[in-house]
């Protein structure tokens, strides 16, 4: 039996550019017979048919009957069909309450006047009916139950969209007597769920229907079941249930009530297509709109790229403070910022420091890693005033301090380090050790543990070369440290100045910092092959003059023999 009928009434999603008011959809019901009917027919074609093979039913009721057995339709995108209940209602303009009841009954005149209803048990309720509106959506799913045999529930997303546009449009305003610390639902039930993530997406339902009563029974209300629902939305969405045939077995429906009834039910696609003209004339309206909009922005944007003044070099950085691992306590929080070295500046709205959020510790392996994933962005820019073919540029620092926060707001130092920034353009991934002071004692780590604190460093720069050192020599003999953790950064750096574009700047002899800027990547390892030479070369000079005369002497005449 399973192979006769097609059980699968889940709704499906489809996608058209075209406007939704050209679908077209064809509906087919058909009597098969009634339930105890089809087993004792069932029955006999089993003992018939002793060699196996499919069943196919057959109409057993009389000829007669077939114009009411039977019925196909085609029914546009919110097209109105009265339902016989219905032609009945609007026959009596006292039964009309709203102005679509008039107009209903004004049209369902026409009708009686004409005598040209096409349907007779199919029938449709638009979005705008009043019946599509009250109507529960847990009844309409109970309709639909009657195409297969297995009970199914709706979706989450299906509920939501059938009472979106109906839901009650009075908000509750949070009680103030509830404590902060229990906004959050931790556990939320299924009602909660529902009742509080609504979708907010408005769409038009449609309902097609059929009145299944006996033939001298239409009108009723217990007797209508709902055959195709068909949802739409302004981008092009269109969501029917059940989804069309397309050659598959027939949908099943059984009725309800002491006499069951089987029908067959056949959803088709009968959409006109689009035109070989319509679809190229379609094409350039597209195309013409995207030309327009792409002119449109780059009004916006412009022609010319945004370059820094000459002699100034543009720093940008687009980074993330990634992890933490490997310190002592949980609940693990950084405080950053940055130092800006001599002939560096920045924006006046640009914020040099900065704090994450607090982040717990999570095992991986044998650590306890804090993942803060935490953005931040620097701008800044360059200029050198004074011209010097051997001065390299000091980049700036970015110096962090990592602290641990309990349930008593005590916060303790968990380490200190700082993260030079790189000088090469690109994707960088680096992990910054740390180290905190350490007070000797038993005192010293009791106060640690019981009320929090620790020795903290009065000035931050200190974990490398504090900026207010003057001296040649920075002496850190009997300071008590002790290594801590490490933090893992991304950073994304991009360099930008006239330099890199400018190629007659390029090949001058002479030229600024900023200027060899745009080589640096490459020059890098250049420069420091040739201040290494001159050091050497230094230091042979210097060793040189502290040798004898007679040695120098000898050792140039060997050298001259040598060469020639």
């Amino acid at each position: 039996m399973a192979d006769c009928w097609n059980t699968d009434t889940g709704e499906a999603v489809y996608r058209s550019r075209d406007a939704v008011k050209n679908l077209k959809v064809k509906v087919r019901i058909e009597r098969v017979t009634s339930t105890a009917a089809l087993s004792q027919h069932l029955q006999q074609e089993v003992f018939s048919q002793q060699g196996g093979g499919a069943i196919e039913l057959e109409t057993l009721t009389s000829q007669s009957q077939m114009g009411d057995n039977e019925e196909e339709l085609v029914v546009g995108w919110q097209e109105k069909l009265f339902s016989q209940y219905e032609m009945e209602l609007f026959q009596s303009e006292g039964a009309c309450q709203t102005p679509l009841d008039r107009q209903y009954h004004t049209e369902v005149k026409a009708l009686n006047r004409a005598k040209g209803r096409r349907n007779h048990r199919i029938f449709t309720y638009t979005d705008h009916d009043r019946y599509t509106n009250c109507l529960p959506f847990h009844q309409l799913l109970h309709s639909t139950d009657l195409l297969t045999t297995t009970k199914s529930s709706p979706t989450f997303l299906a509920e939501r969209m059938a009472s979106v546009r109906h839901r009650r449009q009075d908000r509750r305003t949070m009680d103030s007597s509830i404590p902060k610390s229990k906004i959050i639902n931790w556990e939320p039930t299924e009602e909660f769920v529902k009742n509080s993530h609504v979708v907010n997406n408005a769409m038009q339902t449609m309902h097609i229907m059929a009145d299944l009563g006996s033939p001298g029974r239409l009108g009723q209300k217990e007797n209508e079941c709902l055959l195709v629902t068909i949802r739409s939305d302004c981008s092009g969405t269109v969501v029917i249930k059940p989804d069309f045939n397309k050659g598959k077995e027939p949908y099943r429906i059984v009725t309800e009530g002491e006499k069951r009834e089987v029908w067959r039910l056949t959803v088709e696609n009968v959409s006109a297509p689009m035109k070989t003209e319509e679809k190229d004339r379609e094409q350039n309206m597209y195309k013409d709109l995207y030309v327009r909009h792409k002119e449109y922005l780059n009004s916006l944007v412009g022609h010319d790229f945004e370059m820094p003044p000459v002699g100034i070099l543009r720093y940008l950085m687009n980074g993330d403070i990634v992890s933490a691992k490997g310190f002592e306590y949980d609940n693990l929080y950084i405080h950053f910022f940055m130092e800006l070295p001599n002939n560096w500046s920045s924006l006046p709205f640009q914020s040099l420091s900065g704090v994450t959020q607090t982040c717990r510790t999570k095992t991986l392996g044998k650590e306890n890693v804090a993942f803060f994933s935490f953005p931040f962005s620097f701008e800044a820019f360059y200029m050198c005033e004074k011209e010097s073919e051997e001065s390299i540029p000091q980049w700036p620092v970015l110096y962090f301090k990592v602290l641990s926060l309990d349930s008593w707001q005590r916060y303790r130092t968990e380490g200190y380090g700082y993260l030079l920034f790189p000088a090469i353009p690109g994707k960088h991934i680096l992990t910054c050790h740390t180290w905190r002071p350490l007070q000797k004692g038993t005192v010293s780590a009791l106060r640690r543990f019981f009320i929090g604190g620790s020795p903290e460093l009065e000035d931050p720069s200190y974990v490398r070369i504090p900026g207010t050192f003057k001296g040649d020599r920075l002496s850190r003999f009997g300071f008590c440290t002790e290594t801590t953790g490490s933090v893992t950064f991304n950073l994304h750096c991009i360099q930008q100045a006239r330099a890199f574009v400018d190629a007659n700047m390029l090949k001058k002899r002479r030229q600024k910092v900023f200027d060899q800027l745009g080589g640096f990547s490459q020059q890098g390892a250049v420069c420091t092959i040739l201040e290494a030479f001159q050091r050497a070369r230094k230091r042979m000079e210097e060793a040189r003059e502290s040798l004898p005369r007679d040695l120098i002497t000898s050792t140039s005449q060997l050298q001259t023999e040598s060469s020639a």
